[in-house]
């Protein structure tokens, strides 16, 4: 192909490259610089110049270099641009032409897959986006056909992915036809790569399909199936994992093959059991495609009813990978159509004894257990070798099927488990019991002596990782059945768990401790005190051995016992005094004298601790001691800070107002020294990013990468959470404070207004909903509060009302107004278009939560029943938007003519509770 620009860009443009690549910081940022100035200078001859380059580049590297940065430069916003447009749509129609034209070349002529698999990711890109702005790309569509028949295995394969990165270069052409290509392609007797790649196009194919082309491509699963069966060991997972999007994104499809799945994909994912007789596959839906076959061919012979998938050393690692990518298939189908799997005998009990048999697979032997111990849980390097993917993978089953489903078929296995002479077994079954809790909680109350007799006789046990996992399985219990398993088993799990924080080994004793924390969590008062004196007698000899004790004192069991015996203060309340004396002394010592780095943790543990005893024993109690603790608080916050200490500033802001909480008004003379830091932690903004596709997104602690709008958007999480407990906390201050909190009234009110609209974080919503009552009536009974701060409040509540989407919210904002109403004393200490705009807020608010329900009812029955729990939420939310609309309509007028509406809105509902035979289950 002819050069399309001169031998003099080429070169320039081959130097910048090589910089760009280097090493050196200052050099590189020079060849971006030049990029940058060129592109601004002559966009078009620039870009040309990159694209030649990824053919005539000499090497490799540099060829696969120009092609990403071209198409990272081509959707970039051009330079000096205020709109959203790009280079691309800068460029003449010619200059595309050729653009195109050298791409093509690249795509048929590139020698290395991997430059070949980089033309493609820029081929695809500038097809997609050419396509959304209305310019298809003829050429590239022939040409990829043209390159399936070819005789190049690779030519055959790229074509393939080309399908599977632009599926509209197939979308709009004859069913009939795309079939015949993508099975064939499937059928590839030369090349796996090619069947993978045909199997990557015909699920976005599938995924992008309409319901009339699905009905037409139903016959395509067959050949993709049978693409399985006849893979090695080490291709089985990645055949497997292109496969399961489509089992999340359209289940149906599999229904008619779910039997010869099961008896595939059970034995991968338990290779010792029988799978059962083999199936005969129909074609209930006419002609085209292959047999989905059994038993499976492998290396041409067939295995019979096993899947030999290895059992060498050398081949364990791609066994392990094999099994979880089967796994992890069914869960995908079993998640998104629970209905449908549970019709499929086997089906559960399949993935039950993978998942179970997979829990027991932990390392043994003498120094993995020695590691174990004495390693720090936050830093247990044996953590890795845990099967962790087991574990998640029964929770999800639990909670999408539920308890009728799952808890017979766990349960055929777990008591055997509990007896087995291989310690790891015990674990898996008291893990699997806490990882089950969850999604089986409703049906596992009705055996739940049963469970509490298998479970507590394990803190017994010779092992340490099982009576760690015993404290794990009661603790998660008493999270899942919190306030039953309490208030019915306290004696048996007290009886274990207090003993066993005098365990020999230190993290045994401290996860009993944590085990504490989620029983305290849902017990009652008078259900606690009882236990009181032993539980707290043994948390101070964790936090402060006896001299002769001889027990080597670990700052993770240290921070755990802070922690625990803050929930024991909290749930005691008062009765906690009488062990006061002997507590905060210390918690006061830890704050002194723990300044290290290595001692962030138990600091932070010890202000909390002292800030929830200081609530738990009342203002007397604690008043001795305030001053001492305050002195210490202000001398933390005023420290020079400290980057590596990320948890500080949370807990400090949560410790003040503890603090706030327990003096009541005698907390106002703090007032300037907390309110200025939390002031600006409540003005906040959202620190976002958003990312180029190829970009690297910001892969740090306190960030999360979101799709939004097509884009990929970075959120610094941890800032916005921040926000969220700064509103909170301006909630407690004010609600306690009263009138005395009026100074800061209009500063405060001037940030909760407009931050009902934080989209980011529904916690900030909820808080500013909530203070803004209790802002209005510190400013009335304060002899503060004016026209303009009424006016303003519920001038943005209406906007709000007026515009919210989310049911749950909508209720908060009408409880917000009400409340409100109540402490001005009613709608007439209203202006007129107030009282008028939010009567047609609410008009249009029933209007549109009718228009939802009827779609709702209008769904099909079957669709209705597999999202029954979801569906059920979604109304129960309404629900409370219809409750506090009542109540704000009653403040207008008790008969006022929208109530009648909003009955007549609510009979629009499914009414749940008679659609499902499981009705009492609730689950799945």
């Amino acid at each position: 192909m002819d050069p399309v620009v001169s031998p003099e860009v080429t070169a320039e443009l081959t130097q910048i490259l090589s910089n760009l690549v280097l090493g050196d910081n200052q050099i590189r940022t020079s060849a971006e610089n030049a990029v940058n100035e060129r592109l601004a200078r002559a966009p078009e001859l620039y870009l040309l110049a990159l694209a030649q380059f990824a053919l005539s580049a000499d090497t490799e590297v540099m060829r696969s270099f120009s092609l990403v940065l071209l198409r990272r430069l081509l959707f970039r916003t051009a330079p000096h641009q205020t709109a959203k447009l790009t280079l691309y749509d800068h460029l003449s129609s010619q200059t595309l032409a050729t653009l195109e034209r050298i791409l093509l070349r690249s795509l048929s002529h590139e020698p290395s897959q991997v430059v070949r698999r980089k033309a493609v990711d820029t081929i695809c890109d500038l097809a997609n986006n050419a396509m959304a702005r209305g310019r298809p790309w003829h050429a590239l569509q022939a040409q990829a056909f043209g390159m399936v028949q070819s005789h190049d295995a690779n030519a055959r394969e790229a074509a393939f992915i080309v399908f599977a990165g632009c599926t509209n270069l197939i979308m709009d052409l004859q069913t009939d036809a795309v079939l015949g290509v993508l099975q064939k392609g499937l059928q590839d007797s030369e090349s796996v790569e090619v069947r993978h790649a045909a199997l990557r196009a015909s699920v976005e194919f599938l995924m992008a399909s309409d319901p009339h082309q699905l009905a037409q491509s139903l016959s395509l699963l067959y050949p993709m199936l049978d693409t399985l069966p006849s893979l090695p060991l080490n291709q089985l997972p990645k055949f497997l994992g292109t496969i399961t999007p489509l089992c999340t994104n359209n289940p149906s499809l599999f229904s008619a093959h779910l039997v010869a799945l099961l008896s595939f994909l059970s034995a991968l994912l338990v290779p010792s059991a029988d799978p059962g007789p083999t199936p005969t596959v129909a074609r209930p839906y006419g002609n085209g495609g292959g047999v989905f076959a059994f038993p499976p061919v492998i290396d041409g012979k067939a295995k019979g009813k096993e899947v030999d998938i290895g059992d060498s050393d050398g081949e364990e690692e791609e066994r392990e990978e094999v099994r979880k990518a089967a796994l992890e298939l069914m869960i995908s189908l079993s998640e998104a159509k629970p209905s449908m799997v549970k019709r499929v005998d086997g089906w559960v009990g399949a993935i039950v004894r993978g998942c179970l048999e997979g829990m027991g697979e932990i390392p043994e032997d003498d120094a993995s257990l020695e590691v174990w111990l004495d390693a720090d849980p936050s830093e247990d390097p044996t953590d890795d070798t845990y099967p962790h993917v087991y574990e998640q993978s029964i929770d999800r089953l639990a909670i999408a099927l539920g308890g009728k489903v799952v808890l017979p078929s766990a349960f055929q296995y777990i008591p055997a488990m509990l007896a087995s002479h291989d310690w790891r077994l015990r674990h898996a079954g008291l893990m699997a019991i806490a990882a089950v809790a969850e999604g089986t909680s409703k049906v596992m109350l009705n055996e739940l002596g049963k469970i509490v007799d298998l479970v507590t006789p394990m803190f017994s046990d010779t092992h340490p990782r099982v009576r760690y996992a015993a404290c794990q399985c009661v603790g998660q219990l008493c999270t899942d059945l919190e306030e039953v398993i309490q208030e019915r088993y306290h004696e048996q799990l007290f009886n274990v768990l207090i003993p066993t924080l005098e365990a020999p080994e230190p993290r045994v004793h401290a996860h009993a401790a944590a085990a504490l924390i989620n029983f305290c969590e849902g017990v009652a008062r008078d259900t606690l005190i009882p236990y009181l004196d032993p539980i707290v007698e043994r948390l101070l000899k964790l936090l402060n051995p006896p001299p002769d004790s001889g027990r080597l004192v670990k700052r993770y069991v240290q921070e755990q016992a802070v922690t625990t015996l803050a929930m024991v203060a909290d749930a005691s309340e008062a009765t906690f005094a009488k062990h006061y004396s002997s507590i905060m002394p210390l918690l006061l010592s830890v704050l002194q004298n723990a300044n290290g780095a290595e001692y962030r943790k138990l600091r932070v543990k010890a202000m909390e601790c002292a800030g929830l005893i200081a609530i738990a024993v009342g203002r007397d109690v604690f008043r001795a001691d305030a001053g001492a603790f305050v002195e210490q608080l202000m001398r933390i916050q005023n420290s020079p800070v400290d980057p590596g200490d990320t948890m500080l500033g949370h807990y400090l802001i949560a410790t003040w107002a503890k603090v706030c909480q327990a003096m009541g008004p005698e907390f106002e003379p703090y007032l300037p020294v907390v309110m200025p830091p939390l002031l600006q932690a409540a003005s906040a903004k959202a620190d976002v990013s958003v990312y180029e596709e190829d970009e690297e997104a910001e892969d740090s602690e306190g960030w999360e990468t979101i799709s939004m709008d097509g884009q990929r958007v970075g959120i610094k999480t941890s800032a916005i959470e921040e926000k969220c407990q700064a509103f909170e906390t301006l909630v407690i201050y004010c609600s306690t404070l009263g009138p005395k909190f009026a100074q800061y009234l209009p500063q405060v009110l001037e940030l909760v207004l407009p931050s009902l609209r934080f989209f980011f974080h529904d916690g900030v919503r909820e808080a500013c909903a909530m203070i803004i009552p209790m802002l209005l009536a510190c400013g009335k009974t304060s002899g503060t509060l004016t026209h303009q701060m009424v006016n303003a409040s519920f001038t943005q509540l209406v906007n709000c009302i007026s515009s919210e989407s989310d049911s749950s919210f909508l209720a908060s904002l009408y409880k917000c107004f009400t409340d409100s109403l109540r402490v001005i004393g009613g709608p007439s200490s209203l202006p007129p278009e107030i009282q008028t705009g939010i009567i047609e807020a609410t008009k249009r608010q029933l209007q549109t939560l009718a228009d939802r329900r009827k779609s709702r009812s209008s769904r099909p029955a079957a669709e209705i029943e597999d999202e029954k729990e979801d569906l059920a939420l979604i109304e129960e939310m309404e629900e409370f938007a219809f409750e506090d609309m009542e109540k704000m309509l009653k403040c207008f007028d008790p008969h006022h003519p929208l109530l009648v509406a909003i009955s007549s809105v609510r009979e629009l509902g499914l009414h749940l509770d008679q659609w499902s035979e499981d009705e009492g289950d609730g689950e799945g």
